[in-house]
Order: C-alpha cells, then structure tokens, then sequence
C-alpha cells in the first residue's frame, strides 16, 4: 500500500519528439549585422525574428507598452538595407528592451526573407571556399 501512494507522488517521464521545445512563435536570430533605430536613437540588436526584436538599450527610454515606429537596419553581403515597422514594447531590464512587431506587411516580410537568404548564401559561400 505504502508503494502505490509513493508511486503516485514520483514524477513520470515526458515523452516528447522535441529534446529542446520552445514557447517562441518564431526563431531568434542573432547571427545577422543588423542596429534598430528608435527616435532617432541607435541601439545594438541582440537577436531579431519575424515577432519582434531584443534591443540592447537602457530601459529609461521606454515604457512597457508604448508603441514606436522601428527601423532594422541590415548589412547584407553587397548592400544595406532598412526594414521599417512599428512594434510595442513588452518587456525591459536595466540593459535591453524587447519589442514585438505589429503584424507584418508583405513588404517587411519580403525584406526580412531577404535577410536571411543572404546569410544563407553568405554561409553557402563561405562553405565553397
């Protein structure tokens, strides 16, 4: 009697096909050149996806909730390029400001593709060499 209440008290193994799942919408990307300018103010990206961006800024600059027109500003292998787009902002600490993006026009979409097929690219060259 004693096993049954101990058995029903031990934790069971989950069986899952993903070892590593994730609560994100989309993937992070960090591996990108790429600054976000808001107010005319520039700050570093630490990782970006089709959901938002992670800005790496001082929080005193934002509220929780506030919205702000964003611009992504990329360095592709032969051009630069700027994403446009509005996003709120969800979430800060002391050093970085996570905004997620209003949704998305085909246009930024297109732009966004177009980010990642030139690191594709870029890595695909880089294999060749």
């Amino acid at each position: 009697m004693f096993e049954k209440i101990m058995n029903t008290f031990r934790l069971r193994e989950k069986v899952a096909n993903d070892d590593n799942p994730s609560r994100r919408r989309f993937t992070r990307r960090s591996c990108d050149t790429c600054v976000g300018v808001v107010n005319g103010k520039t700050y570093p990206v630490q990782d970006w996806s089709l959901g938002g961006v992670l800005l790496q800024a001082g929080a005193e600059d934002f509220g929780v909730e506030d919205e702000h027109n964003v611009i992504l500003k990329f360095k592709l292998r032969d051009e630069m390029i700027d994403v446009p787009h509005s996003a709120q902002v969800i979430r800060k600490s002391a050093n970085s400001v996570a905004l997620e993006f209003r949704p998305l026009t085909k246009a930024v979409r297109d732009s966004f593709q177009n980010v990642v097929d030139d690191y594709v690219a870029s890595q695909f060259a880089d294999t060749q060499a």
